[in-house]
């Protein structure tokens, strides 16, 4: 049995809500929470809840070999492929599907590498359930499936002992993308997705806070939101401090 962290004392996690964000941006800017983590710059673990436009991302396994469609058919719909460092095959990212990425140091949270992607299973399961949907997990292959069809993706990495990437829960996005690809490098699996599942239409808004709500009571945090301003200011200072350090080891 899973045990999760609520009964704990809640630990303070920041919380930043973010707009449609291109992809490689946000890589970058999960980059730079990571190293102010790991520096001490940002002092609490910090959650990111956003959307991408079309992109389709590798991740340590590859994946080229499951895209199927032309590399060219893609570049005429302006859709980007990004090879990334987090666990799992190829996927697809794009407007309504609402993405997770938690930036925790999981030593300091007490949390193993299965028990944290255990409890972005058991996130997603409480968020969808709200709606009726009875999904489940797949011990082969994480994430969670509603019947034999993928309704939200995990892939993550953990640097230094900080995870990043982390969980996509598809909501209201077109799912004719995941036909031009084997989702995850698995053949004959279906995607599907949360208004799909419920037959009613269901507001981004909304999901975004049943997640954050039970995020907080999955792993024991308080959330607290933040705006661009102290983002920007984190972002700056942990690019200063690297760029001391660099000069430092170079005379």
């Amino acid at each position: 049995n899973i045990k999760f962290m609520s009964g704990l004392d809640y630990k303070t996690c920041l919380r930043l809500e973010l707009p449609l964000m291109e992809y490689r941006a946000a890589l970058e800017l999960q980059r730079n929470l990571v190293c102010a983590r790991q520096t001490g710059i940002l002092e609490n673990d910090m959650v990111l809840l956003l959307e991408h436009p079309s992109v389709f991302t590798l991740g340590q396994r590859g994946g080229i070999k499951n895209l199927k469609v032309s590399k060219t058919f893609l570049e005429r719909l302006n859709i980007p492929i990004v090879q990334v460092e987090r666990g799992g095959d190829i996927t697809f990212h794009g407007p309504g599907q609402l993405v997770v990425y938690p930036i925790i140091d999981l030593t300091k949270a007490g949390l193993k590498v299965l028990d944290y992607v255990a409890g972005l299973e058991e996130i997603m399961l409480r968020t969808v359930s709200n709606w009726g949907i009875c999904a489940k997990r797949n011990s082969a292959n994480r994430g969670i499936w509603a019947a034999k069809k993928k309704l939200g993706s995990i892939g993550i990495s953990v640097k230094r002992g900080v995870s990043f990437h982390g969980f996509a829960l598809n909501v209201n996005l077109s799912l004719k993308p995941f036909k031009w690809i084997n989702p995850c490098g698995l053949r004959s699996v279906g995607v599907t997705s949360m208004e799909k599942e419920s037959s009613q239409t269901i507001a981004m808004n909304q999901v975004r806070e049943v997640v954050m709500h039970h995020f907080e009571s999955v792993f024991g945090f308080d959330l607290v939101k933040i705006d661009d301003n102290r983002l920007n200011h984190l972002v700056n200072c942990c690019a200063a401090k690297d760029v001391s350090m660099q000069l430092s080891r170079s005379s």
